[in-house]
């Protein structure tokens, strides 16, 4: 969370058009209707990545809906060679907590995350027990994750063939051989997404207040159009920026970002302690699915206290 009841930034609302950008990139930055912090480009946790290659070799093809999802891991688990549809990064803790956090966003959305953020709701509600039951464990059961694997790692098992799928970050772009062999799936309907973007802010003490304010405008505007035209991995958080200004690699991400709300990282936010737990909790309902209830529980009651 961005600190601004300090006094010591200038408000920026002046500065640019809240509308034109993706709704709730302002949110962390806004207090009291003063924007304190304008946008720049940001990196994303957008879904599961493949390589185009492999698809055309096996003929297959990104699923629009959850069923075809779910058939089109199962015809992958049926490739010769392959060891599990999905490759499972771990070792730092954040790649299964981004993964769990794709599935709440899509089946539960944005208010759902932040309620979960702020304790509002347990994690034995039974809508998050609901996401849990119905679409992650059975895919877990189904052994179409792998085991938890070291990601940096992972990354070349999945680009050698012996994984179809990863879920990561933007910036996976930077640690392939060719990204332009890239795909994105998003888990059809996704409604939220994981966005974490870099703000400018103007300190109030400022010797030159009028460039300061002038290089915000820029790069909250078409500063971002140049950026995502690099082989940065980030996306534009300006409505403005075509499909066309980007990286090749960028764009069928973009086109997913265009139509959801960011939301903020949930285990991030939660932080402390509690994020460790959440990590653990998750290595051990990617190995043992069946002890969802004790997971479960587990995150409840290490939750902090208000």
């Amino acid at each position: 969370m961005v600190h601004c009841r300090d006094g010591q930034k200038r408000p920026l609302n002046g500065v640019i058009n809240p509308d034109e950008y993706v709704p709730g990139i302002l949110d962390t930055v806004t207090v009291d209707g003063k924007i304190y912090g304008v946008p720049f480009t940001a990196a994303a946790k957008p879904g599961f990545w493949y390589r185009k290659s492999f698809f055309e070799k096996y003929n297959l093809k990104p699923p629009e809906t959850w069923d075809e999802f779910v058939a089109l891991l199962e015809k992958i688990k049926q490739i010769p060679g392959v060891k599990a549809p999905i490759v499972s990064g771990d070792s730092v803790g954040w790649p299964l907590s981004d993964v769990t956090e794709h599935f709440i966003l899509t089946f539960g959305g944005k208010d759902l995350q932040l309620k979960l953020i702020k304790g509002e709701v347990k994690w034995e509600d039974p809508q998050v027990r609901g996401i849990f039951e119905q679409r992650l464990v059975p895919l877990l059961k189904a052994g179409y994750f792998s085991d938890p694997i070291e990601w940096t790692s992972a990354v070349d098992l999945w680009w050698k063939g012996d994984y179809a799928l990863y879920f990561m970050g933007t910036w996976i772009t930077g640690m392939v051989d060719d990204p332009t062999d890239l795909g994105l799936i998003s888990l059809p309907g996704v409604k939220a997404m994981v966005l974490a973007p870099d703000y400018f802010m103007v300190p109030k003490y400022t010797s030159h207040p009028k460039e300061a304010m002038e290089l915000a405008k820029f790069l909250a505007t078409e500063g971002q159009r140049i950026h995502v035209g690099t082989k940065s991995g980030k996306l534009a958080t300006w409505k403005k920026v075509s499909i066309d200004d980007y990286w090749e690699p960028m764009r069928d991400v973009a086109k997913v970002v265009a139509n959801v709300e960011s939301a903020p990282d949930l285990d991030d936010s939660v932080g402390g302690e509690w994020q460790k737990v959440f990590w653990d909790q998750l290595k051990l309902l990617w190995v043992q699915p069946d002890r969802l209830d004790d997971v479960l529980s587990t995150l409840d009651a290490k939750f902090p206290k208000k």
